[in-house]
Order: structure tokens, then C-alpha cells, then sequence
């Protein structure tokens, strides 16, 4: 099978998102769902999964789908900024409001002004700036750092973070009131593992992109780098998938990817093969050792039917163990075909 296809875009939407948002699965259905819900009214939106998971992409499609569209869409990551220059960069500041301060500067509520301001990783500011934020919802209005004049500004603020919004308030990390304040709508991004239906799209979503981004004509995948990339956890979620699939894209010689161009010290490496039915297990050379110790500990539970206490048993380990080794590789409830394969 060569693996290619049309790109999708948000159910009922007039424009085209970008890869990441690409699914048919259950989980993604309901996020583009929720997506057309929320783009439709001016209600704050808090987004929160996995990094890697497309947690910015959700913004701006929320962005674009909206009667904002014609605005501008600022991004600023909060985790990325000092928490001195935090403030500054979100609200702006006067001449001479601190030494640095050389000239009047615009924040990001100015800057998008009229669009959609998405403040990522939110739950990293600190209190007095989640406080200072949240006057800003409620009243529409801000001073720059130094100055006596309140700014009017009419922005749709989108806020993302990659922690459990409710653990984060309650380890007192996310502002009780913040939260609650945006929690309008919550949209949940699922990851790649819990949407493993959808790599089959995604990958041909990214050879696209690739396609015209390196000059370079390549139509699909075949079936034994499909079943190896759609049998791994995916840790980085989308953006480990995407930067799997042009590393082996940009080293492939001919027109289908193949196992041999997969990264070397990717863990989505050649798998182990199995010889026939029989207890052996054969890797190549060059496999990494955490693969081979995970396609042994599969193939194991595959030969107990999967019973767990059977397998660990076998292995000379805790049952415990093997729950957490399942739970690292995101296979903890799936069930292992007699193949080995997860």
C-alpha cells in the first residue's frame, strides 16, 4: 500500500487547517466540534493537552473560523519569556519604566486588538501577572507598565497550557479565579496515542507539506513503516510524528519511504522481527536497546494472552513493572496481538 490522500479540513469549515488538526477519529471529531462551537461566539477558551499535540494550531483555527478572522492573531509563551519581561511584553510599558525601557512599546492586548490574543503555557505565569490578566478580561481594559492612562482594547483571548487545569489550580500553580474565568470553553487536545487511527492521514498530510517544501516528489509510505510508526507511543506526540516522517522523507532515494530511511536513534527504529511462530527473537543490528527490551516484553505478554501477571512472572519482574513500562510506551490498556506487535 502506498499511503497518500487529499487534506482534510474542520468539519463544516470553509478553510483548510493545518496538519495537526488533520483526523477522523472519535477524539478529534469531538475537538472539531467543539472548535466550530467556540469560533461561532467572543467567549474566552482554555486549551490544554500534551505538548507536541497542536495545542497553537487549535487557537488560530479557532481564529480563522471566527468573525475575527480579519485580525491579527498574537501568540506569546509565557514559558518562554522571563517573568520580568512578562508583563511588559503582555501589556506593553512607557519610556523610562524601567532602565531598559528606551522608548514606548505596544503590548500583545494592543497588538491584537480587533483579532485573537493566545497566551501559551498560562499556567506559568506568575500570580500577581495571572491577576493582573484576569482584570483585563473582566474589564477590557489595561495601563502599560509606567503609564496613567487605562487602554480600551477589544481582543478574543485564547489561553493553552500543557498541565491538568485542575491540578494546576489546586497546586495553587493557576489562579482559582483566572481559571474559572476562562473556562468558557475547554477544549482538550488528545494525544497522538489515544488517535492512533489517525497517523495514516497525518503522515500523508506531512509528505504533502514536504513534497513542496523540498522540491521532492515522494507518494506514500509502505505497509511495514505504516504498522511500525502507527505501533509507537509517540511521547512528542504530532510534532515527534512530524519530524519522524521528514527526517526519513528528506533521506529517502526513491519514491516510497521505507523502513531502512526511518531515523537510526529514532525510537520508531526498525522493530524486532519474530522467526515464524517459533520463541526467538531476532533485532538488527544497530536496533536501540530500550526497542529491543520493549518488543521482548510485547512478545511475551502477546505468548501469556496478554495476562499480565503471567507475563511479568516470565520476565522475572513485578507485575508492577511491567504496569509501568505498559504505561510508558502508552500501551497499558491496549491488548497485544500473538504478533508481538503493539
Amino acid at each position: 500500500m502506498h499511503l497518500m490522500g487529499s487534506s482534510a479540513v474542520v468539519t463544516g469549515a470553509s478553510r483548510s487547517v493545518g496538519h495537526a488538526m488533520l483526523g477522523r477519529s472519535a477524539p478529534m471529531q469531538e475537538v472539531h466540534r467543539l472548535i466550530e462551537q467556540a469560533a461561532a461566539t467572543p467567549a474566552p477558551v482554555l486549551i490544554h493537552g500534551e505538548t507536541g499535540t497542536g495545542k497553537e494550531l487549535v487557537a488560530r483555527t479557532l481564529h480563522e473560523l471566527s468573525a475575527r478572522s480579519g485580525g491579527p492573531f498574537v501568540a506569546v509563551n509565557c514559558a518562554a519569556i522571563p517573568e520580568t519581561l512578562l508583563e511588559s511584553e503582555i501589556f506593553g510599558h512607557e519610556r523610562g519604566a524601567f532602565t531598559d525601557a528606551r522608548d514606548r512599546r505596544e503590548g500583545c492586548f494592543e497588538l491584537a486588538h480587533g483579532g485573537t490574543l493566545l497566551l501559551d503555557e498560562v499556567a506559568e505565569m506568575q500570580p500577581g501577572t495571572q491577576a493582573k490578566f484576569l482584570r483585563v478580561l473582566e474589564e477590557g481594559a489595561f495601563r502599560r507598565l509606567g503609564g496613567k492612562t487605562e487602554i480600551t482594547v477589544d481582543v478574543r483571548v485564547v489561553a493553552a497550557t500543557n498541565k491538568d487545569p485542575v491540578a494546576a489550580m489546586k497546586d495553587g500553580a493557576f489562579r482559582e479565579d483566572l481559571y474559572y474565568r476562562l473556562n468558557v470553553f475547554t477544549l482538550a487536545v488528545p494525544p497522538l496515542r489515544q488517535r492512533i487511527e489517525d497517523i495514516p492521514l497525518l503522515v500523508t498530510g506531512f509528505i504533502e507539506e514536504f513534497s513542496g517544501k523540498y522540491d521532492k516528489r515522494i507518494t506514500g509510505v509502505d505497509d511495514t513503516t505504516l504498522k511500525i510508526l502507527m505501533s509507537h507511543a509517540w511521547p512528542g506526540n504530532v510534532r515527534e510524528l512530524r519530524n519522524v516522517v521528514e527526517r526519513a522523507f528528506i533521506a529517502c532515494e526513491g519514491d516510497v519511504i521505507t523502513v531502512k530511511v526511518l531515523p537510526g536513534t529514532s525510537p520508531v527504529a526498525p522493530a524486532a522481527t519474530w522467526a515464524g511462530d517459533s520463541d526467538a527473537l531476532t533485532a538488527p543490528i544497530g536496533l536501540p536497546l530500550r526497542e529491543v527490551e520493549k518488543q521482548f516484553v510485547l512478545r511475551t505478554l502477546a505468548a501469556e494472552n496478554n495476562n499480565k501477571t503471567r507475563a511479568a512472572d516470565r520476565l522475572g519482574i513485578s507485575t508492577k513493572t511491567l504496569h509501568n513500562m505498559l504505561q510508558r510506551w502508552g500501551l497499558l490498556h491496549r491488548q497485544i496481538p500473538r504478533s508481538g506487535s503493539a
